[in-house]
């Protein structure tokens, strides 16, 4: 399965944030969209990086409350890996796991057309893997 059809079936739609956007901010609307990340982007298409709970988290020990007036460009990860949609759900695996990250923006043309998650990732191996077991009891009950 390639990156587009995981897009076609769970949407397009990308939350991001302004890097000047305050750290208070990036958390309330994490906590609105039920979502573990945000892309930093100061038009919805360009990425200038990604902000998850877990820079937040790894920060608030060090700067304690007043990390929350900070900008979100103090916390979020500048360099970003990306996909294409013709990428397999399957490279995109190996890569978040060999690189322990768990967002990756989709990128078409230098502009950004979706982001899928370790959770997308999953679900469509998942159903992968049952079609895979569906078409084999198929043939064996046809044999």
């Amino acid at each position: 399965m390639q990156i587009a059809q995981l897009l076609r079936r769970k949407g397009q739609e990308v939350a991001t944030i302004d890097r000047e956007a305050t750290v208070a901010a990036v958390l309330a609307l994490l906590a609105e969209k039920g979502i573990g990340a945000l892309v930093v982007s100061p038009d919805g298409r360009t990425i200038e990086g990604i902000v998850t709970e877990r820079d937040v988290v790894r920060a608030l020990p060090e700067r304690g409350a007043a990390l929350l007036e900070e900008p979100v460009s103090a916390v979020m990860t500048p360099d970003v890996r990306t996909c294409v949609a013709t990428a397999s759900v399957h490279d995109l695996a190996r890569t978040m796991t060999d690189h322990r990250i768990r967002h990756v923006p989709v990128v078409e043309d230098g502009r950004m057309i979706g982001i899928v998650s370790i959770g997308d990732v999953v679900k469509a191996r998942l159903d992968e893997l049952e079609q895979e077991r569906a078409q084999l009891v198929d043939y064996i009950q046809t044999a």
